[in-house]
């Protein structure tokens, strides 16, 4: 059975920096265009940054400039390093494949990680 895990979030004062990390099991990231998901109480999940996994496609930040996504093959993890973090970044993130732009059925989520921001 796949499942994924996001792991890194806690509470951090804003502007300060922070990085998530996601795992799977029973599946392999190598080979999937993978991405970025966050949602914030009351809004829908949005996508927060794309990869490609053979750059086919450019690396592509769908928010803002302030966060970057990379990844491990070989250790079936990814990233999300976010920069200067503001209020408006609170939300719970999730990672899973950029089933929308593969055009494919995204992963069954994981739990996400919460990550607060405070003034």
């Amino acid at each position: 059975q796949v499942q994924l895990t996001e792991s890194g979030g806690t509470v951090v004062q804003a502007g300060e920096s922070l990085r998530l990390s996601c795992t799977a099991s029973g599946t392999r990231f190598g080979g999937k265009d993978m991405a970025w998901y966050r949602q914030a109480p009351g809004r829908q999940r949005e996508v927060v940054a794309t990869g490609s996994h053979a750059f086919t496609r450019p690396y592509a930040s769908f928010v803002n400039d302030r966060f970057t996504i990379s990844r491990d093959d070989v250790g079936n993890r990814m990233f999300l390093q976010m920069f200067s973090l503001k209020v408006e970044d609170t939300a719970v993130y999730y990672c899973n494949t950029d089933f929308q732009s593969s055009h494919v059925e995204p992963i069954p989520w994981g739990q996400g990680t919460q990550d607060t921001v405070v003034s």
